[in-house]
Order: C-alpha cells, then structure tokens, then sequence
C-alpha cells in the first residue's frame, strides 16, 4: 500500500525545462495507446502547457487522462483533490501498475502510513498525490504544499461546489483558495455530471473565469435505457436479471430497508446479491465494495451512497427499483454501467408511489423555498423524462443542453416505440373521481371507484354513491394506474404531500373537464419486455471461436494475478484489452506492444505471461 512511498525513487520528468518528449510518445509508453479520444488531446497539451481549464466529459470518457498525463509531461507533483476514498485507491492502483509513482492520502491510512506519503511527496517521489477536500484544507498539508513543488491541481468531482446540485460537498467552496494561494500552478477542475447552472457555479466559486472550457458530448452511445411501469419491481428485476448471471450490476433503492429486503430476495433467487447502505458498519461496507469490484457477478444493491467514483470498467447494468431524485442524478448513477465502452443497460422500474415519496421527501426537508423550488423543477423533468414517449436518449441529452436528432436506436421508446391513445374520456372520468371522493385519497382507493371494487374503504366512506362508482370498468387496474400517473405528470393532478398522497385538480383541470381540450397518452404495453442476452455475452458473440476461448483463457489469468495482488482485475488490464490480445493473437512481446493498452510497465510486467497463456489456451 501507500506506507513504502517513502522508498519510491525520485520520479523521471518527461519535460525537464522544454518538452523532451511530446504527449503522444507518453501515452504511448505508459498508457499503451496510439492516438487520443475526442478532445483529450487539446485538454493535455493546455494544461501542460501550464493553462486552467475546465472539463465535462462524460463518464467513461477518459477524464483522467486529462490530468494524469500533464502530471506526467510537467515538473513536480499533481495533487488530485478527490472526495472518493474508492476511486483514489483504484486509480493509484491502475497507475502504479503503469509504473507511475502515485500515492493517496486519506481516512484508510493510519498513521504511519500517512507519514510515508507525506515525506515521499515533500521529497519529490511522487508523480500524482491523490487527497480529500478535508485534508488538503488542512493549516499542516497547506503548510507542506508551500513547501512542494507542484505541478497541477486536479479537482476531480467539480460538481460538488455546486451547493444546488445532487452531491454537494462544502470543503469544496473551499477550494478557490488553491488558486489564490498558488496562482502560477494551473488548475483543472472535472466533472461528468453539471448543468448550464451548475457549470457556471464552479466557474465562479472556484475562480475559472479565465479557464478554458472543454464540454464533451454527453452521449452515451453504449448505454441502452429502459423504463418500465412498475407492476411487481421485485419480479421484473428478476426477469430483467435472469440472463445476466455472469454480468457484474448495481441495483439502486432509495431506503437502506429496501436495499436489504432486495438483496435478501434475490440471494433467494439464487444469486449473488450483497447490500450496500451508510447503516452498515464501514467494515461490512468495505468487504461488499471490495467483492464487487474484485469478482464477476455480483450485484450490489445499494442506495445512493455507493458508487460514485468508483472506477469498475465492467458493470454491465444499472437498476432502479426506485426513482432518483434529478435527472443529473439518474445520468450519473447510470453511467456508472459500461465505462469501458461495452454495451450496458440502464433499467428502472417507475410508479406513482415514487413521484409522492419524492415531493413529500421536498417539502418535508429543511431546505428554504428556493431550493424547494429548484428540486420540484428538477422532479418535474425527470417524471417527464419517464413518461416521455420520445427517445430516451434525445430527453436526457436536451435536458444538459445538446441537441440530438433523436431515433437513437437503443432505447426503449425507439426500439419498440410506444403506442398512444385518445384517453380524453378517460381522464375526465379519473378528474371527476378525484372530485366526487373529495379530493382526499390517492389513486388507487379512486381506481376501485372507478372500478366499481366493493372494499371496506369503498364501503366505510360512502363511495359506492357517487355518481362515478363503476364507470371505469373498461380499463384494468394496471392501465388506471398508468392514466392517473400520466396525470401527475402532465400537471393535470396535483399530489397533496401533506394529505399523505392524496389526489387534487389543479387549474389546468377544468379545461379537461369541461372538453375544451383533448389529451393523448401513453398506452400501457400489454406484453412484458422483450428479455436481453447477457451483454457479456453479446461482447463474446462478436469473438470468432477460437477467439472467444483466448478471451475467456486470458481473463481466468487475469483474475488469478489479480487475487495473488489483491487488487481488481480490471487494473491488470480492461477487457477491451484482453479481447484486442485474443484477436491479434500476437507471437511475441513486439507484437504484443502493438496492443492498445499494452504500455511498456506493463509488458515487462505480463508480457511473457501472456503469451504463455494465449499458447497454453
């Protein structure tokens, strides 16, 4: 670990007063590729170059890179200011495997430890230095940065400045000081997940008025979206698990019981499920993060309180049994599926109940009014998003400002594009039951009204005389709750929190009602959802034969190297390497040096080991 970084040797500058080598020659030699991806280049050379800059790229688009090589190309040490204590360990793991000098200082280390980091760093051994916001803030790790010779501040995360988005951390307010205290030391500040205001609150509150900003698609073309009405979530997740045994997921819930009342169920499902919540003591927690990341086939089921950061290239799915709170939040707890660029689905199972709990989460919080204000908006957008009949792409992208021309091809609404009918009639019958109970009860003691059910509730208030009992028997209950969730959506209904979820109109009610308008809704989709192939399976089936049993040959290597390090296998190589290395099927280190993302580390490293594995496969 990071208690010998003491002992590291004073680390080799690439540029030592002008550029001895360019950019490309590094990440050719450390990093193992050929060319970079999108703007990465640009990004490189302005902040090797000593510019600020700020940078949206979407997860798994290659933000790291962006600092880790101008750390590499410049003088002196990066320090990388990160509130993930699983990201630093997984990224100064996956560099110290290219043979890069790279330590972390946070709450993992103890003492000693810590002691070692901080004198390889002040003597100078240390390419990049990952820290939390609350040590660097530190008078004594200020004082030693004075003391330093730094050669970029990286602040990774950048949207938690943001104190109106959904992960703010106030150590970040903080940090314009780094500016203000190092003013020659460029600065670049990251992030995968910001709207036009958040972006223009980091700018301000960290001081990057003059940087230059670098905004990458946000598209995640890999990423197929599904959302599906919510019947019996426990169920469909397991219809949508059933073929994905072998693929490694994240299954979000919003309440710590739900997460081990899911995790429970599905290990009597037979499979191999592990809870994931703040309430589990920090031992537990860190056991189920390390299997998750070490193993194949685990699903995590989680609340929110997991995942951010962590570096795992391989989830093959994200599944909501529960709604997130924004749709920032949506986008970046499903992008954690597929960062290596793999396909991945992203699935979620949504019902009314979960708009309710939401808005009652709002107006029960502490929060002033405008932030209210702010989060009821954001709510609005994302029970748009679900009930949109559009592509799911084109709303997600459109919601962060970039236009696309929709027809994605791999989402639920293009692939199988949803029918819509004329429930006008039915939307007056839903609003005239809404009014004749009295405004007081949620949707589903108004649909046995509408029904006609005869319950004890039906019964005790009296509602089996109101002149809407039974007259909307031409519907099931399932496409009643699909009309009155369509409603809350479309701002025909309004749920009264305080009256524990009851239905009320609103004023867009009475046109409706009174047949001045029309409306058209999403049908309810009749047969279940069409079941996927495992997605690891889909990236096998692209393998020829003989290659496929190379792939699955190198990645039983790879994982006992993997166990023999204690680290994830994913830090020994991607599978986009290893599938690379069984295609090309190379005979010796000189072919296999060819391999996008073989770097030199690396091949001296495995090389010889490889190529016994590809022969003995």
């Amino acid at each position: 670990m990071n208690a010998d970084a003491s002992a590291m040797p004073a680390r080799r500058a690439w540029y030592s007063g002008g550029m001895s080598q360019s950019a490309l020659d590094v990440l050719r030699h450390v990093f193992g590729y050929d060319a970079f991806r999108g703007v990465q280049g640009e990004i490189v050379d302005h902040v090797a170059t000593g510019g600020d800059a700020l940078v949206l790229m979407p997860t798994g688009g290659g933000k790291s890179l962006c600092y880790q090589l101008p750390a590499l190309l410049r003088q002196g040490t990066a320090v990388v200011v990160s509130p993930l204590i699983a990201l630093m360990q997984d990224q100064v793991e996956a560099l110290r495997q290219l043979g890069v000098k790279a330590a972390f200082l946070n709450s993992s280390l103890d003492a000693a430890e810590s002691l070692a980091v901080e004198r390889a760093f002040s003597d100078g051994a240390l390419d990049l230095l990952y820290v939390a916001p609350e040590r660097l803030l530190t008078p004594r790790f200020l004082s030693r940065l004075e003391r330093a010779h730094i050669a970029l501040f990286a602040i990774d995360e950048a949207h938690c400045v943001s104190q109106w988005g959904h992960d703010f951390r106030p150590e970040y307010r903080q940090l314009t000081m780094l500016h203000e205290r190092f003013p020659d030391v460029p600065r670049i500040a990251l992030t995968a997940t910001a709207d036009a205001p958040t972006r223009r609150e980091i700018v301000e509150r960290l001081g990057l008025e003059d940087a230059r900003q670098f905004v990458s698609s946000f598209d995640r073309p890999n990423i197929r979206y599904t959302i599906v009405s919510r019947d019996d979530g426990r169920r469909q997740l397991v219809d949508f698990l059933r073929d994905r045994r072998r693929d490694s997921g994240i299954v979000y819930c919003l309440s710590r019981k739900k997460v081990e009342q899911t995790a429970e169920f599905l290990v009597a499902q037979g499979f191999t499920a592990l809870p994931y919540h703040a309430g589990l003591d920090s031992e537990m927690r860190a056991a189920h993060q390390r299997r998750f990341l070490r193993e194949d086939g685990i699903v995590m089921v989680a609340t929110i309180a997991f995942g951010m950061g962590i570096d795992k290239p391989d989830v093959r799915y994200v599944a909501h049994l529960d709604l997130p709170k924004s749709l920032e939040g949506y986008y970046q707890e499903t992008g954690r599926a597929g960062r290596d660029g793999d396909p991945a689905d992203a699935w979620m199972a949504y019902g009314l109940g979960d708009a309710v709990l939401l808005q009652r989460m709002i107006e029960e919080s502490e929060s002033g009014e405008e932030r209210k204000r702010l989060e009821r908006r954001k709510l609005d957008a994302l029970i748009g998003f679900c009930e949109s009949t559009a592509c799911r792409r084109q709303g997600l992208l459109t919601y962060f400002g970039e236009p696309h021309a929709g027809d994605c091809g791999n989402c639920d609404n293009c692939i199988a594009p949803p029918r819509s009918w004329d429930a006008t009639v039915a939307a007056q019958k839903a609003l005239s039951c809404v009014y004749r109970t009295g405004q007081r009860f949620g949707a589903a003691h108004v649909i046995d009204v509408l029904r006609g059910a005869e319950t004890q509730k039906v019964f005790q208030f009296g509602h089996d005389h109101v002149t809407t009992y039974g007259i909307g028997k031409e519907l099931d209950a399932k496409q009643w709750r699909s009309v009155f969730r369509q409603l809350v959506a479309g701002g025909w209904l309004a749920v009264d929190v305080e009256g524990h979820g009851s239905l009320r109109l609103t004023s867009a009610s009475s046109a409706l009602l009174k047949g001045e308008t029309t409306l058209t809704l999403r049908a309810e989709t009749e047969k279940a959802p069409r079941r996927r192939e495992s997605r690891n399976a889909e990236v096998l089936s692209d393998l020829p034969d003989e290659a496929a049993h190379r792939f699955d040959a190198l990645r039983r290597w790879r994982s006992e190297v993997a166990r023999e390090q204690g680290v994830p296998a994913y830090v020994i190589f991607h599978d986009a390497t290893l599938r690379q290395i069984a295609l090309a099927e190379p005979s010796d280190l000189d072919a296999l040096a060819e391999v996008q993302g073989v770097g030199a580390a690396k091949l001296e490293r495995y090389g010889r080991d490889v190529l016994e594995t590809l022969i003995g496969g």
